[in-house]
């Protein structure tokens, strides 16, 4: 178990943030590497009615946040739909994210090049390391990709697991990011 994991505590973002996670492990779910449905018709509900403004009304950048709640659920629509409207670079890397998993992979590698780099990068590197993938010197979204492409090819397989979980690790810091202040 990485300590990313074990750090990651969905009540700090307040009670109704915590009841909509907990409807799909709290945070630590497993998301695939693939677009796949929406795992919770509950949370998605939830999510529509409170919208950005009701769940993350002190967050850095609700919107993005709100596009990592809906990406996590695996309700890829609303993820992208909210994502390709901020014009930030968290929206940008939120974007990217959807399109990764979409997957197309041009279109992800367009998104995290106009990224750019990302106050999240050397802690996703830390987290990397610590569950098993060495990603070199630095985060390099572009090598992930190449990752995360691979890994699909192979369902089950220890790069399939690996990939998987850093892309947790990934979704959770920047959930953090885009909610924290």
């Amino acid at each position: 178990m990485s300590s990313s994991k074990m750090l990651f505590d969905p009540h700090i973002y307040g009670s109704a943030v915590s009841a909509i996670l907990q409807l799909g492990e709290s945070g630590q779910r497993l998301m695939p590497l693939a677009e796949d449905r929406c795992i919770s018709e509950e949370a998605r509900d939830l999510i529509r009615q409170a919208g950005a403004g009701g769940l993350f009304p002190h967050s850095r950048a609700p919107e993005a946040a709100l596009s990592g709640i809906y990406f996590y659920f695996g309700c890829w629509d609303e993820a992208h739909a909210v994502a390709q409207d901020i014009a930030s670079r968290d929206g940008r890397y939120w974007h990217a994210l959807a399109h990764r998993q979409e997957p197309d992979a041009g279109n992800a590698g367009y998104w995290f090049h106009r990224t750019g780099e990302h106050p999240i990068f050397p802690a996703l590197r830390e987290a990397a390391l610590e569950i098993g993938m060495d990603p070199g010197p630095r985060w390099k979204p572009a090598a992930f990709l190449d990752i995360c492409e691979k890994a699909r090819q192979g369902p089950g397989s220890d790069l399939e697991r690996l990939a998987r979980e850093v892309q947790r690790a990934e979704w959770q810091l920047l959930f953090d990011w885009s909610v924290r202040k």
